[in-house]
């Protein structure tokens, strides 16, 4: 089952000319490749919002998730912290990307390098209802790794 694309529109910001748009990087890609907007030096632990050079307007009904690239996490322990990061679709201002340098040696960012992925969502939402009693499962009130023993 293919599902239909969603359009979401883009907006260049000034320090966003000339870089490319996030794209995918082939057909059956997942997320849209981002590259940076700015050069920047992670230092082993540190972490920056680094900026994209455009904003986005999204659906009502869907979100965009920012999720780290492979590539940069195996070679040299780069991530996105907060991730998957949500994007909601009332925001307007500069699509930004939380990195941390978990690796060992200062990892250079320069500008155009491809810094995270962009996967569009829908999104169910909720609505809470005050009980005074919750159903009994099997695992009940068992907290972290309760499951595993």
């Amino acid at each position: 089952m293919t599902t239909l694309p969603i359009t979401i529109q883009l907006k260049t910001l000034p320090h966003g000319e000339g870089l490319p748009p996030p794209a995918y990087a082939t057909e059956g890609a997942a997320g849209m490749d981002v590259v940076a907007a700015e050069a920047a030096t992670l230092q082993p632990g540190a972490r920056a919002a680094i900026a994209t050079g455009f904003s986005i307007a999204i659906p009502p009904g869907f979100e965009v998730q920012v999720r780290p690239r492979s590539g940069l996490a195996l070679k040299h322990g780069v991530t996105c912290l907060n991730t998957p990061g949500t994007i909601d679709s009332d925001y307007r201002g500069e699509v930004k990307v939380i990195l941390i340098n978990h690796g060992q040696d200062a990892f250079e960012i320069a500008r155009g390098d491809r810094i995270a992925q962009l996967v569009p969502a829908p999104v169910q939402r909720a609505r809470l209802e005050a009980v005074d009693v919750l159903d009994d499962t099997q695992r009940g009130t068992g907290g972290f790794g309760s499951t595993g023993r």
